[in-house]
């Protein structure tokens, strides 16, 4: 559509360990009450910034975690309010942090692969999230 700017968006599949040495256990998944929805954090770039700094950016503004980025996932591409938007995300592991609710983000849970498929709103959430657990399960891909 000419004319119409594109609003860009990053975030994370954010995941975590139970032991250092250990696989992924759990998914951390947001709960915005403006929208009743569940979903990967996320949020709008700001003017000059690179996509995956607003990544990290978002998952410690919407999480209170920090995190190492690794692998880009794909990018979601579809229409908010009338506008197009793209949200390129990243499987991203959780290094320290805890979550305090905020007006944006009112709950934050930490799920296993099939809870958190079961617990997410959209379905694109949920082929970004079989994406993630696939590349955790893929020798060699890099994961952080």
């Amino acid at each position: 559509m000419p004319g119409v700017s594109v609003v860009r968006a990053a975030g994370c599949v954010l995941w975590r360990r139970a032991r250092a040495d250990g696989p992924p256990s759990a998914f951390a998944l947001v709960h915005r009450p403006k929208y009743d929805d569940w979903s990967h954090p996320k949020g709008k770039l700001l003017p000059g910034e690179e996509a995956r700094a607003a990544a990290v950016r978002e998952v410690r503004e919407e999480t209170g975690m920090v995190c190492v980025p690794g692998a880009e996932l794909s990018t979601q591409r579809y229409s908010a309010k009338g506008h197009p938007k793209e949200v390129r995300y990243w499987l991203a592991e959780a290094s320290a942090g805890s979550f305090e609710p905020n007006d944006e983000i009112d709950a934050l849970v930490w799920l296993e692969p099939d809870a958190a498929r079961e617990r997410l709103t959209h379905p694109q959430d949920r082929e970004l999230l079989d994406e993630a657990v696939d590349a955790l399960r893929t020798p060699g891909r890099p994961t952080a």
